[in-house]
C-alpha cells in the first residue's frame, strides 16, 4: 500500500492523487542541536562584545534566567486562504461522528492543480474537539473556469496527529457538484470555488478496519490554478 506523505499544506496518498513525489512547502523548524549551537555561538561573542548582553536578554531560550527575557511579539497570523466567505458544512457518521459548521475564521483552505496536471484538489481543515480534521477532495475532471456536476471525486479524510486516514477505494463512490467557479480577478489565476460533495458509500480506513460516512458536504474556498 502506498505510504501517505504529509507536508503541512497537503497530506496525500499517491494512489489517490496520482503522484509519488513528495509535495512539501514545509518551513523546517530549528532543531534542538541547532538551537544549542546558536546559543553557544552567541555566548562566545557575548564575552567579547558587551552589546550582545542586550541581545541575549531578548533570546529567552539562551538565558538561564528566563524571567529576565524581553517579551517577544507573537508571529503574525497567516493570510486567510479561504476567502472572506469560505466555509465547510457536513455531518460525519461512523468512526468520526460530528456535525461540522466551519466558517472562514475556523478553516485552513488550500486549492491547487493536481501534480499530474489532471484537474485540481481542495483541502479544508479545522478543529474538532481538539483534533485537526482535514478533508482532501481530488477532482481529476475539473477544468479551469468550468463548473460542472457529478464530477468523480477521490476523497480522503485525515485525523491529523493520530495516523488515521479514511479514503475512497475508487472513483465510483463520491461525486462533486461545482456550482461556483469564477475568477476573483481576470488578471490572475485565483478562483472562488464552491459546491457540494456527496458519497454513496463509506470511506474506509486505510490503516485499520473503521469507516466513516460523509453525508452531503458543502464548501466554499479558493483555488489557485497557477500560471496562465
Amino acid at each position: 500500500m502506498d505510504r501517505p506523505t504529509c507536508h503541512h499544506v497537503f497530506c496525500s496518498l499517491p494512489h489517490h492523487f496520482g503522484n509519488n513525489a513528495s509535495i512539501s512547502d514545509l518551513d523546517r523548524g530549528i532543531t534542538l542541536q541547532e538551537f544549542s549551537e546558536f546559543c553557544a555561538k552567541w555566548g562566545l561573542l557575548r564575552r567579547g562584545v558587551a552589546v550582545f548582553w542586550v541581545l541575549t536578554a531578548a533570546l529567552s531560550g539562551c538565558s538561564a534566567d528566563s524571567d529576565s527575557a524581553l517579551p517577544v511579539a507573537p508571529a503574525a497570523a497567516p493570510a486567510n486562504r479561504c476567502g472572506s466567505d469560505g466555509f465547510l458544512a457536513t455531518e460525519l457518521f461512523g468512526a468520526l461522528q460530528a456535525r461540522l459548521q466551519w466558517n472562514a475564521a475556523d478553516l485552513e483552505c488550500e486549492g491547487m492543480p493536481r501534480p499530474d496536471g489532471d484537474g485540481a484538489r481542495l483541502r479544508f481543515a479545522g478543529d474538532l474537539e481538539g483534533r485537526q480534521i482535514a478533508f482532501i477532495n481530488a477532482l481529476p475532471d475539473l477544468r479551469r473556469g468550468v463548473a460542472g456536476k457529478e464530477l468523480p471525486s477521490m476523497v480522503t479524510v485525515i485525523e491529523e496527529g493520530s495516523g488515521r486516514f479514511f479514503s475512497t477505494v475508487d472513483s465510483n463512490v463520491c461525486w462533486t457538484d461545482i456550482a461556483e467557479l469564477e475568477a476573483i480577478d481576470p488578471s490572475d489565476a485565483n478562483y472562488r470555488i464552491g459546491g457540494r460533495l456527496y458519497c454513496v458509500a463509506p470511506l474506509t480506513q486505510v490503516n485499520g478496519a473503521s469507516e466513516i460516512l460523509i453525508r452531503d458536504l458543502e464548501f466554499r474556498g479558493l483555488l489557485t490554478w497557477g500560471g496562465s
